[in-house]
């Protein structure tokens, strides 16, 4: 029964994610399909390595990794196949957000996205927690889909230069095995009670009614997206819409033209600036998207009790 319950994952799936990672991802998923068994140094080799699974501390800045791809309770993607779920980021950044002795909340991202389910939810948590402690999101290198819609609600975007942050869109897929079922001499005839109960099934050809009631969740799904984005970035959902890069991954200075983050430096550069060192340069703001580097920001003592402090930490 296994084939059929990762089926049923990749066909009943809404996805954030980048269509190359689901390539890649994909024939993962339907090698356990068909009952094989991957390493993980195999898995590793198709998907990328497995993220880091703690927070790591650099001063009062602590350090959340979200890496790899997202899934709500792991799902068909557990941690051995380079997913993290969202209720492990969610536990971590509560624990961070309680700690007195964290100032500075900083999400180091590496990830495509992932799944629909769980990341609206994640996303509220981050953004209920604005106003009690800086939140910075960085792309550390690659901020997209589910993991753009998780660092949008972060009080600053930050890039590295050769990030790549964007790719908003959402969609679905859904598995046709009619003509390979017949071609093995297979017919699978479903005994069903409901008049929807098997609508969308793998083992037949999708009717026009029912890829109209999947793509009704996909714009839901998207327009979830698209409204937490507006909110976190302060912008319209039009905006979000129409100059995002709809549907695109932009690199950081595109992102940084168009008001995906709000300037672009270094890892080094930003844990400087957030923990009140000066360093030798600084990143490009969305006001000096023209201009290659800019002056460091003032020194800020990095004080968790301090509000006035914390809001001037992110101007």
């Amino acid at each position: 029964m296994k084939d059929l319950h990762i089926l049923n994952y990749v066909s009943t799936t809404l996805w954030a994610i980048t269509a190359e990672k689901w390539a890649e991802v994909l024939p993962v998923l339907m090698r356990h399909a068909r009952g094989e068994t991957l390493t993980a140094e195999e898995i590793q080799a198709r998907i990328g390595t497995p993220p880091a699974t703690s927070h790591g501390r650099r001063g009062s800045v602590a350090v959340l990794p979200i890496h790899g791809v997202i899934a709500h309770r792991g799902g068909g993607l557990d941690e051995s196949s380079g997913g993290t779920s969202t209720e492990r980021i969610a536990a971590q950044f509560q624990q961070l957000l309680a700690d007195d002795s964290v100032g500075t909340i900083l999400l180091d991202c590496n990830s495509p996205g992932g799944t629909i389910p769980g990341v609206n939810e994640l996303a509220a948590v981050i953004a209920a927690a604005r106003g009690q402690k800086p939140i910075v999101a960085m792309a550390n290198s690659l901020m997209a889909s589910a993991a753009y819609w998780i660092a949008s609600q972060a009080d600053e975007i930050v890039s590295i230069p050769s990030g790549t942050i964007g790719s908003i869109g959402v969609f679905t897929a859904h598995q046709d095995l009619s003509v390979a079922l017949e071609k093995e001499g297979i017919k699978v005839t479903l005994i069903s009670a409901g008049k929807y109960k098997v609508a969308g099934n793998p083992f037949e050809k999708l009717s026009a009614d029912e890829e109209a009631v999947i793509q009704a969740r996909v714009d839901a799904a998207y327009d979830q997206f698209v409204k937490a984005v507006a909110s976190g970035r302060g912008a319209s959902q039009k905006a979000v819409r129409d100059g995002y890069g709809q549907g695109r991954a932009l690199s950081a200075p595109e992102a940084l033209k168009a008001g995906l983050i709000d300037r672009i430096e270094t890892f080094d550069q930003t844990l400087g600036r957030l923990l009140g060192r000066k360093a030798a340069t600084a990143g490009m703001r969305a006001e000096d998207a023209d201009v290659e580097l800019v002056a460091a920001v003032p020194p800020v003592l990095l004080d968790p009790h301090d509000q006035a402090r914390r809001a001037r930490l992110l101007l």
